[in-house]
C-alpha cells in the first residue's frame, strides 16, 4: 500500500507467527492487510494481527514513551516529510502514533469492518475531530434529533458558535424528511447513532447511507450502543466513531474513544499540518490503550448477555404491564429492519427504556431498585456488567430543551437501563420485581 504523508495505517494486518517474514516477537512487520473477507466481527478479532510482548510475552508491551529516538539524523527529516511512518515501525512522538495505540486501533478496524482506525482519549474527542475534518467554516451538516446529550450540545451550540457550522436536525426514520434537508454542494455530513440514545429509535443505515452518497454527502455514524449487534460500515456508512468507555471497556473505569474508516481518513486526521487527531492532541494514554486491547477479545461473549438479559427483562417488563422500549421485543417499530441489518447471534442491544411518564415515578423506582433490591445502580454511560440506571431527560439528554426533548420522544419519566450481567438472571429479575411491588405499595406506580 503506497504510504501518504503521515504514513499508511492499514490495520486489517495478519497475526504474527513464527514463519512470517519478520522476527515474531520484536514485530517488525508492514501494515498492509493480507487477502481477508470479513464476514463476523469475532472471526475479524481473531483474524487481526497480534502483536507478542518485546521479550516473547503472549501480550504486548506497553510503548510509554512520549518520543522515539533514531539511529541517523536524516530519519527524523524523513519522517517529518512523511518519506517514512507507522507502517514500517518509524515513530515520531506520541501525539501523532503510539505503537501500543495503534495496536488497539486495528482491533477497532476488525471489529468495525474498517480499512483503519484511530483511538481517542473520548468518544466526545472522535466525534468532534471527524467533524471538524469533515467540515469547514460555513459548513452544514444534517443529523438526526435524537442524539447523546452532549454530541447534540456540540453540534446545536458549539460548533455554530466557534466554526460557523450549522447542523439541521431531523427524524432519522422520515427517509423523505432527511433527503430534503440535504443541501447539494452545501451539505458534507449526514450524522446519526445506530440504535439512539436514549429512544432506541433504529437507523436504516443502508437506505440512507444510499441517498448521501446520492448527494455527494459523508456518513458518520456513532455506533457506541451496538458494538458486535451493528457493523455501519459494512451497511454503507463511511465513518464509525465510537465511545469506547461504554461497552467496548465493559468496566466504566476508562474515557476512550474511537474513528473507523478508510485509510486515507485517518491519515488524512492524523497529518502533521492539517489533521484534527494531530493539532487538536485528543491523544489516548497508552497505557489505557493496553488495557483495552485485553478486554476486546472478550467483547462478543459480554454482549451476547448483555443482549440476552435485555431480551429477557424487556419481555418479561412488557407483560407486567410497563411502557419498555426494546428493539428486540416485535412491537418496537423498528424490530424487522434491525434483524435484518445485524450481526447474526448477538442479539438485539444492551439497552431498553422505562417509560414511568412522571420524573417523580422514574425516580422512585430506581431509588427502590439500587437502595432495597440491589437490581442495579444509579448512574449515567452504560455497559457496565452491573445495570445502570438513568432518567434520560434530567441526565444524559439534559442539554437538549423541552421541546428538543419533546421531538427526539424523550418524556420527563425516560428511565435508560443498560442491563448488566452479573449474577444470575433470575436473581437479578426478582430484585427488579421486589422494587417495583414497593413501588406499587407506596400508591406511586401509575397502575397501582
Amino acid at each position: 500500500m503506497a504510504e501518504t504523508e503521515t504514513g499508511s495505517v492499514n490495520v486489517l494486518s495478519g497475526k504474527i507467527r513464527s514463519g512470517d517474514e519478520c522476527d515474531p516477537v520484536v514485530g517488525k512487520k508492514s501494515l498492509v492487510s493480507p487477502a481477508f473477507t470479513w464476514d463476523d466481527p469475532a472471526a475479524a478479532l481473531a483474524s487481526s494481527r497480534h502483536e507478542f510482548g518485546e521479550h516473547g510475552g503472549i501480550n504486548m508491551s506497553i510503548e510509554a514513551s512520549a518520543t522515539f529516538t533514531v539511529m541517523e539524523p536524516d530519519t527524523i527529516r524523513k519522517m517529518f516529510a512523511g518519506e517514512l511512518g507507522a507502517d514500517r515501525d518509524f515513530f515520531i512522538y506520541s501525539r501523532h502514533f503510539n505503537p501500543t495505540v495503534l495496536n488497539l486501533s486495528r482491533q477497532m478496524a476488525s471489529l468495525e469492518g474498517t480499512e483503519a482506525a484511530y483511538c481517542t482519549a473520548s468518544g466526545m474527542s472522535a466525534i468532534s475531530s471527524v467533524l471538524l475534518h469533515l467540515c469547514s467554516s460555513g459548513g452544514h451538516m444534517v443529523a438526526s434529533r435524537t442524539l447523546y446529550g452532549g454530541t447534540h450540545a456540540l453540534l446545536t451550540h458549539f460548533l455554530p458558535r466557534a466554526c460557523n457550522i450549522t447542523t439541521s436536525f431531523v427524524d432519522i426514520t422520515d427517509i423523505e424528511m432527511v433527503k430534503s434537508a440535504i443541501v447539494e454542494g452545501r451539505t458534507t455530513v449526514l450524522y446519526f447513532e445506530s440504535l439512539a440514545n436514549p429512544t432506541l429509535t433504529v437507523a436504516n443505515v443502508p437506505e440512507l447511507s444510499r441517498i448521501a452518497h446520492d448527494k455527494g454527502v459523508t456518513v458518520v455514524v456513532d455506533n457506541t450502543f451496538a458494538p458486535m449487534v451493528l457493523s455501519p460500515a459494512k451497511l454503507g456508512a463511511d465513518v464509525v466513531v465510537h465511545s469506547v468507555s461504554k461497552f467496548i471497556s465493559g468496566g466504566a473505569d476508562i474515557i476512550a474513544g474511537a474513528v473507523c474508516g478508510r485509510a486515507s481518513l485517518i491519515n488524512a486526521m492524523m497529518d502533521l499540518h492539517q489533521g484534527p487527531l494531530m493539532i487538536l492532541g485528543p491523544t489516548m494514554n497508552p497505557k489505557v490503550a493496553f488495557e483495552l486491547s485485553e478486554r476486546i477479545p472478550h467483547l462478543g461473549l459480554r454482549m451476547k448477555e448483555h443482549c440476552n438479559r435485555a431480551l429477557v427483562y424487556a419481555t418479561r417488563m412488557k407483560k407486567l404491564g410497563l411502557k419498555v422500549n426494546y428493539p428486540g421485543l416485535e412491537d418496537h417499530p423498528q424490530h424487522e429492519l434491525l434483524k435484518s441489518m445485524a450481526n447474526p447471534g448477538y442479539g438485539f442491544g444492551g439497552m431498553l427504556t422505562v417509560d414511568m411518564e412522571t420524573e417523580e415515578r422514574a425516580n422512585k423506582l430506581m431509588i427502590y431498585l439500587q437502595n432495597s433490591t440491589q437490581f442495579g445502580f444509579m448512574a449515567v454511560s452504560l455497559g457496565y456488567y452491573e445495570t445502570l440506571m438513568s432518567c434520560s431527560g434530567s441526565s444524559t439528554s439534559s442539554e437538549m430543551n423541552a421541546e428538543e426533548k419533546e421531538l427526539a420522544g424523550i418524556s420527563p419519566g425516560l428511565i435508560r437501563m443498560s442491563v448488566g450481567y452479573i449474577g444470575t438472571s433470575e436473581q437479578k429479575w426478582s430484585q427488579f420485581e421486589k422494587a417495583l411491588t414497593r413501588l406499587q405499595d407506596s400508591g406511586l406506580h401509575k397502575n397501582a
